[in-house]
């Protein structure tokens, strides 16, 4: 006989472990208790020690699907006298420090019982158990009991009673249980609050058969939904949401559908069909849909993950569906019901609401599969608020990000909670949804930040907030530092590394823009080893969204005042009293900001490439730069110079003296493309290896948004490996802005 003490740490609460360590205990006859304990769950488990063995190996192979087992520590007790297996009532302090599961989709039992005639729950909407449903969006505070949550306003019927009673059915302590008698329910109602007859989810497929705009409430917020075989409506969403041409999601109902329109490998349908739904971005194939994604090759696609979700494809012929955030460009999601009439009603032509609050407001993760493993786009739904296990305890730091794809991030012990997407902090829903976010994490983790981090930019509407936070000491952060610690922490990496951060934007030491760097760096400090070249922005931001300005600076750089002549048919598409405004400022350049960023390289290049003077949303040009790219072309690279200087220049002169040459004679968009990634890959890899050489570290951090450009970040990762240097990369947060302040986290922890 054997008798021991078993602690687990992790997400453990709220999502049926306590009954699956009842239904072992049971199964192996084994006496002992179970209750939650402030960090997880404690176990006592008695009997036979291969029982005991059994239950132990259990634990982590066989635990319910929300749970997250971070350590699992064992302790020998003495036996004791006893007869049963009890789980045990928690108490306040027992529940302080636990961990909240995401909201997660419908699981297979909840969607059997959703289609089954002769279930009780048969089309019920809001069906969920321990082992799915919405969490993180319907808590109020902690502990996490229904009280404390939106369904509060439910109680439960004796029926839903008893299945959350009992600790043999998989609704134990299932805080939305809820049903068709007792739970919440839908209400379609039009533009100006009007409530339609018939039933809401047959109404709902009705109108989007018919071509309307939906406006869907789900788990963290509203969806905007159309019938994405309908041109004519997608073009019609396009315009009324001012979407310009930024590719929509598509829901689709499974496998089969996803592959009628991508390409999916094993991998990616694995995350498809992951328990938290995110977006998949897959490559296109098969049937276009018209209006969807106008560049690149990616399709961004998810599947059904609420029974609202499901039941409109299966009581349906609908095939796929647009569903994206319901908001104005940039703009936070919309999560209320009186706010969504408010600001969508002139894109929405009806509204599916329900009457549970969502608390905090969720956007749909968007993932892909890059060169073997899983990387984020956006972390939000569905993972957060699951926290990154951290290599060591950390004081209560206040991470707050970046100026764009703001997401926060807190630490508490060895964990960092890493915030929802945010968005863009220039708008004012979106900051108000920062300041939001901040106090609902306090909340719910109940943490008071001793620390404030935050970003080096003194213009970064997050940074003006920390200074202006009183009593509290302040750390500020160089941009592209936080972003190579960022994936040091994912990493468990301590020693000094070499790390690559290209992205388009981060304020330098030096006050310039800084985006193609690469440095020597720790958690302590960092050395700026190597960058891009110095290129003056003419019109600085305006830069940004047109093009064709960064390809006159870098044209200006390699040719002089002659420039012009270089590029005769991206400039003849420009007004001419622009474009002398533009010659004016290069004839003195040193007046203009200056950037060393990698992004913006990228825009020069699609420019000349693709004829592309303007973009409507960030990363396009360089998006559709990839799209054309052939990576398996073998045409040569376009040549950098990388001068011996201290940081090593890398420089893109003769790049542009090659590119305007093959222009000039025609060469196919597919080669200049192939041959600048295959450039600028060959140039990174080169000075990286200079460093390697001469500091003797061979750890390589890949981190920042360009590093979303598949061949740019397998080419790389190939070329550094080749070169016997151990590389790493983000699997765990979004490799640009929105995993910026877990690496200014780390620093602000290691700066005490």
């Amino acid at each position: 006989m054997r008798r021991i003490r078993v602690e687990v740490k992790g997400i453990v609460q709220g999502v049926g472990f306590r009954p699956f360590i009842y239904r072992l205990a049971h199964q192996w006859h084994l006496t002992g208790s179970i209750h939650n304990s402030e960090s997880g769950v404690a176990i006592e488990v008695q009997g036979a020690a291969e029982d005991v063995a059994a239950l132990l190996a259990a634990l982590p192979s066989e635990a319910p699907p929300l749970a997250r087992l971070d350590e699992i520590v064992i302790a020998e007790l003495a036996l004791r006298e006893e007869s049963e297996f009890r789980i045990e009532h928690s108490t306040r302090s027992q529940t302080a420090n636990t961990l909240i599961s995401p909201d997660i989709a419908t699981c297979s039992d909840c969607l059997r019982e959703l289609l089954d005639p002769s279930d009780r729950r048969f089309g019920y909407p809001f069906l969920n158990c321990t082992n799915c449903g919405p969490r993180f969006t319907i808590t109020r505070s902690v502990p996490y009991d229904r009280s404390q949550t939106s369904m509060a306003d439910f109680p439960m019927c004796a029926l839903c009673q008893a299945e959350y009673d009992d600790p043999l059915d998989r609704r134990f302590h299932a805080q939305p249980n809820a049903c068709w008698h007792c739970g919440p329910q839908l209400t379609l109602v039009d533009r100006n609050d009007v409530a339609q007859p018939g039933e809401p989810i047959a109404e709902t497929i009705r109108l989007l058969s018919e071509g309307r705009i939906l406006a869907i409430k789900g788990l963290g917020g509203f969806h905007l939904a159309v019938d994405a075989t309908n041109a004519e409506a997608v073009r019609e969403l396009r315009r009324r949401k001012h979407r310009g041409e930024k590719p929509f999601a598509l829901m689709v109902d499974n496998l089969e559908a996803a592959r009628a329109l991508c390409h999916v490998s094993a991998e990616e349908a694995v995350l498809l069909e992951f328990p938290q739904r995110p977006i998949v971005l897959l490559r296109k194939q098969g049937r276009e849909l018209e209006g969807i994604a106008p560049d690149g090759n990616d399709l961004g696609l998810f599947l059904p993950y609420t029974p609202i979700h499901h039941l409109l494809f299966a009581n349906s012929d609908l095939t796929a569906l647009v569903m994206t955030s319901a908001n104005l460009s940039e703009e936070p999601i919309a999560n209320d019901n009186r706010e969504a009439i408010e600001r969508l009603s002139q894109i929405a032509d009806y509204f599916l609401f329900h009457n549970r609050d969502i608390l905090l407001r969720c956007d749909d993760s968007v993932v892909a599969h890059r060169a073997g493993a899983t990387q984020f786009a956006r972390r939000s739904r569905g993972f957060v608020p699951s926290p990154i296990l951290l290599s060591e305890p950390m004081p209560p730091i206040l991470a707050v990000g970046g100026e764009l794809k703001n997401a926060i991030c807190l630490s508490r012990g060895r964990y960092a909670f890493l915030g929802q997407h945010i968005g863009d902090l220039e708008n004012l829903a979106a900051y108000d949804f920062f300041l939001e976010s901040i106090a609902h994490f306090e909340t719910i983790l109940e943490v008071q930040p001793e620390i404030l981090a935050h970003d080096l930019h003194p213009g970064y509407l997050a940074t003006q907030w920390a200074k202006k936070q009183p009593n509290i000491r302040r750390i500020a952060v160089q941009h592209h530092h936080a972003h190579i610690t960022s994936c040091m922490a994912e990493n468990h990496l301590t020693e000094r590394v070499i790390g690559i951060a290209l992205d388009g934007t981060g304020y330098g030491t030096d006050g310039k823009i800084w985006g193609g760097e690469i440095l020597v760096a720790d958690f302590h400090g960092f050395e700026r080893a190597a960058h891009l070249a110095y290129v003056p922005m003419p019109g600085a931001d305006m830069a940004v969204h047109e093009p064709w300005r960064m390809a006159a600076s870098h044209l200006h750089a390699a040719f002089g005042l002659d420039w012009p002549n270089h590029a005769p048919a991206l400039l003849a598409e420009i007004a001419p009293a622009k474009l002398r405004i533009v010659q004016q400022q290069l004839r003195n350049p040193q007046r203009l900001q200056q950037t060393s960023s990698c992004g913006r390289l990228f825009d020069a290049v699609a420019a000349l490439v693709l004829n592309r003077t303007h973009v409507s949303y960030e990363a396009q040009a360089a998006i559709a730069l990839e799209a054309v790219c052939d990576p398996f072309l073998s045409q040569g690279a376009y040549p950098f110079s990388i001068a011996a200087s201290d940081p090593i220049q890398i420089d893109a002169k003769p790049l542009f003296a090659a590119i305007t040459e093959d222009l000039r004679r025609k060469v196919p968009a597919n080669v200049l493309s192939s041959r600048f990634h295959l450039g600028l890959i060959e140039a990174l890899a080169e000075a990286t290896r200079r460093i390697a050489a001469s500091s003797g570290i061979r750890q390589v951090c890949l981190s920042g948004g360009s590093f979303q450009n598949a061949i740019l970040a397998a080419g790389l990762e190939r070329q550094l490996t080749n070169a016997g240097l151990r590389v790493y990369k983000h699997t765990q947060v979004p490799p640009g802005d929105g995993g910026l302040s877990l690496g200014q986290l780390l620093i602000a922890a290691h700066s005490l």
